[in-house]
């Protein structure tokens, strides 16, 4: 009967470590993390973290929006966990499976959790088209020719790696590649 801690942030440039932290003092005896949208199905940690419980187990998260952004996705999980008859506990809602509130508590948050989803997106398409009609786009800047050249010339003299180039002209590898393609065809 261990507790297991799952930690996830959406993008790779939040950091897990007030996650972790407050799993370990919690007393989780392992910890599984990862940077991936909580929308997405194929979250390999979880995966990994659901595939290592066993019976009687305890998997604890810090928020339940860690476990999943959508009313069906928590439920789905929820069901999971009971089939396999694994508690969930949630430190910041001080919420434990193991009894009937905690269960019936664990499914209102879990739609709570969908709704607060649903008007960020809202928020967030509104804000988009709101540029959009003052004519701004969204996203990144376009990389300026310059910036192409050098990488350009980089990756052609063989004499840097991707990883060289990355940090010689701060941006990712993907762009780099993306560039030496666009030049390429």
């Amino acid at each position: 009967m261990a507790k297991i801690g799952y930690a996830r942030v959406s993008t790779k440039d939040q950091n897990l470590d007030s996650q972790t932290d407050m799993l370990k003092n919690h007393g989780c005896e392992r910890i599984f993390s990862e940077k991936v949208s909580g929308r997405k199905y194929k979250r390999t940690e979880l995966d990994k973290c659901l595939d290592y419980m066993r019976e009687g187990d305890t998997l604890v998260l810090t928020k339940l929006d860690r476990l999943g952004r959508t009313t069906k996705q928590l439920i789905e999980l929820s069901q999971y966990l009971e089939d396999h008859d694994i508690d969930l506990e949630i430190i910041d809602m001080n919420i434990n499976t193991k009894d009937a509130m905690g269960k019936m508590f664990f499914t209102m948050m879990s739609a709570f959790a969908e709704l607060e989803a649903n008007l960020l997106s809202e928020r967030t398409k509104k804000g988009l088209a709101s540029a959009r009609a003052r004519g701004r786009k969204g996203g990144r800047p376009a990389l300026s020719n310059e910036k192409k050249e050098m990488i350009k010339s980089l990756y052609e003299s063989r004499n840097y790696t991707g990883e060289d180039i990355k940090k010689m002209t701060g941006v990712s590898r993907t762009t780099i590649y993306k560039v030496i393609n666009e030049i390429e065809s």
